[in-house]
């Protein structure tokens, strides 16, 4: 018998089954492993909340740092200045008109309810942003054809016109947003109400609710009608294309939203909306001011930075004389200039610009010659040379050489081809000899004559050459015309200004603007020799017939031509060229340049010009290394004969210049002193000055 039959197995229930195959299924196929249940790492969201907090107390301090609630104060855009004249007449006008803050609380409560019902319904309730308001313009715009429309609030325009550039980017949506409820937590409704109607854009260059008020109804924002804040309210969406100045049915159709607005937010009732007329346009009269001129060009930065940090309108008192800046504009216009170019600068001998013309039309071309272009002086330059001979004992009456000379590798030439032998400084300025310039250099060396100009108030760098002495190094036309004001006043340097000083100057303006008087017998000198110049020499053409003192410039190939001088407490520059440097035959310092100086100083002083002597003996003046050969006779002629019974000679020299002598006389009437006052020097006294 088996041993199974007789015993069997008996199964214990406790023990376990005979496990199957980990994968068997019914149907053959491996099982899918068990699903794990995901737990929250509490750990990793902890961390990133605290993240998101270090991030937001970045954000604030950001803006703590970067964009100071006083910002919300300030207008968008720089202020308008108003420039006046010395006499208290405007002149010109910049920037933008920004109104004087307002205050909502002060407003009447239909010119708040326009702007809240038409720009953030829900202003008093949200928190810098307004998710319905947002919603409503999202559908609006993807789902009608209409005009778009858009979602910020009146905090988001106030944080993007205050501290925000005009980019529609994410990253600067993110900052307004950030900004608007910054300025939520710091600031009371009304303070953001306030600062909003303060800054807003109204067209017209108009910035700020009163601006507004006043320029297109011509009475302040606390005086408006519902109809006229209505139509202001109205223009803040387009407000350069729906300004009522040129777009008034517009303004008035925007107004009209508007009021609708105000009846739907229950601001108003539709019997009153129906007792609303359109606004009435009442543009306030105010004269045209250029926004530009050559003068309003150069005094600006420096009447910025005296209206400092000026919130509205400011107003500043230049220099400019109106009779001066009109005599000016019409000498230039009576110029008859057709492709050449002109500009002219007129001070009193302190600096106080008077009249300043930096071309022939501002609006064809700002550039200003007067005070941005640096043009080579010429003969002008010859003053900081007879200065400096002065300096080192010579006298007008002192005598040089007028002859070639040769320096280095510089020889010049004198423009008219004729030399004159031993001539006295004053006929040597007067002639504007360039070959007694040259010896004159030679003798008191470059660097004094550079030093006399530095003393004189020029700051340009000018090369340590010979050749300076005929003006190659270039300079603008209002230092040069300064350097001549030391003259006219007697101490230096003279610094140009064109803001009019309202208060004392302190111990710092002195200190910064010292004055060295020139001594009494170099000042002397030179004024001895600038009224040779006019009187004698190749400025005659723009002698008057008061005292009047003056230098004429012209430089290589006629390239520029120049007159400067001064009379009756006027010191006046004329120069005349072509911007791009290119030569103007038969252009001469002692033709255009000096008539046009003459017409200007006759016109601004009252004075009338010098009657012209019967005989001129001047040429025509080049004041640089020119070659022999122009339009010059070949040989002198001289002539003798007599009139009523006294003999008379005549001699024409090759630059058509007229000599005229006694038979018998040896010396010409220009000939030069005697033997014992030639190259005579005096010693410099200790005590006179520069």
């Amino acid at each position: 018998m088996r041993y199974d039959t007789l015993y069997p197995q008996v199964t214990d229930s406790r023990a376990p089954a005979a496990a199957a195959p980990p994968f068997a299924l019914d149907d053959g196929l491996p099982p899918e492993p068990p699903k794990r249940r995901r737990r929250i790492n509490w750990r990793w969201v902890s961390r990133g909340f605290a993240a998101l907090i270090v991030l937001l107390i970045v954000a604030i301090a950001w803006l703590v740092f970067t964009a100071p609630l006083s910002k919300s104060l300030e207008p968008p855009v720089p202020p308008s200045i108003t420039l006046l004249s010395a006499e208290g007449t405007p002149i010109a006008r910049t920037g933008a008109i920004v109104g004087k803050p307002v205050d909502s609380t002060k407003l009447p409560q239909h010119v708040v309810d326009a702007f809240v019902a038409v720009e953030d319904r829900r202003f008093r309730s949200h928190w810098g942003i307004d998710p319905r308001g947002i919603l409503r313009a999202f559908v609006n715009n993807v789902f009608t054809s209409g005009s778009s429309q858009g979602g910020s609030t009146i905090t988001q325009q106030l944080a993007k016109n205050a501290f925000l550039s005009s980019k529609r980017t994410l990253g600067r949506k993110f900052q307004e947003v950030l900004i608007a409820f910054w300025l939520e937590a710091w600031l009371t409704k009304d303070e953001i109400l306030s600062r909003y109607l303060s800054n807003v854009y109204f067209g017209d260059n108009q910035y700020g609710l009163d601006a507004a008020a006043r320029h297109y109804f011509s009475r302040p924002a606390v005086d408006l009608t519902t109809g006229q804040a209505a139509m202001l309210a109205g223009l803040v969406k387009a407000p350069s294309r729906l300004a009522p100045s040129g777009n008034l049915k517009g303004a008035q159709a925007r107004q009209k939203v508007v009021i609708g607005t105000m009846v739907d937010a229950g601001l108003l009732t539709k019997a009153e909306a129906a007792d609303i007329g359109p606004a009435r346009l009442r543009l306030a009269r105010t004269r045209a001011l250029p926004t530009g001129t050559y003068f309003a060009d150069w005094v600006l930065p420096e009447a910025r930075d005296m209206a400092g940090e000026l919130a509205t309108e400011a107003t500043v008192t230049t220099t400019l004389e109106s009779k001066m800046q009109r005599a000016a504009e019409r000498a230039v216009r009576n110029a008859g200039l057709r492709q050449s170019q002109i500009a002219i600068v007129a001070m009193r001998p302190d600096g106080r610009v008077v009249a300043m013309v930096g071309g022939k039309n501002y609006g064809e071309s700002p550039f200003n010659r007067a005070t941005q272009a640096r043009r080579q002086p010429g003969s002008t330059f010859k003053l900081f040379v007879y200065l400096a001979a002065l300096r080192a004992g010579m006298s007008p009456d002192s005598t040089v050489l007028d002859e070639p000379v040769t320096i280095g590798e510089w020889s010049p030439k004198n423009s008219d081809g004729s030399y004159r032998g031993e001539i006295t400084l004053r006929q040597a300025f007067a002639r504007s000899s360039n070959v007694a310039a040259a010896r004159l250099i030679k003798d008191v060396g470059p660097d004094a004559v550079i030093r006399a100009a530095r003393d004189l108030g020029i700051t340009t760098p000018i090369a340590s050459e010979a050749s300076i002495a005929l003006g190659t190094s270039t300079v603008s036309l209002l230092e040069l015309t300064a350097a001549y004001a030391a003259i006219a006043q007697g101490d230096a340097p003279v610094r140009p200004r064109g803001i009019a000083k309202t208060d004392e100057p302190g111990w710092l303006d002195r200190l910064s603007d010292l004055k060295r008087p020139l001594g009494s017998r170099q000042l002397e000198g030179m004024r001895d020799l600038l009224s040779a110049a006019v009187n004698e020499g190749t400025g005659r053409s723009a002698a008057l017939s008061v005292e009047t003192f003056g230098k004429t410039g012209t430089t290589q190939d006629n390239r520029d031509a120049l007159f400067l001088g001064y009379a009756n407490g006027i010191v006046a520059a004329v120069w005349m060229g072509n911007d791009d440097n290119t030569s103007n035959p038969g252009l001469a310092g002692g033709g255009a340049p000096a008539r046009v100086w003459r017409d200007f100083m006759s016109q601004a002083l009252g004075v009338a010009a010098k009657p012209k002597p019967v005989v001129e003996d001047v040429g025509n003046e080049s004041d640089f290394m020119l070659d022999e050969g122009g339009n010059f006779i070949d040989e002198p002629i001289e002539l003798e004969g007599s009139i009523g019974g006294q003999g008379m000679g005549v001699r024409v020299n090759r630059d058509g210049s007229i000599e005229m002598t006694r038979p018998g006389e040896e010396e010409q009437l220009d000939a030069p002193p005697p033997e014992r006052d030639r190259r005579r020097r005096e010693p410099v006294p200790e005590d006179e000055g520069l």
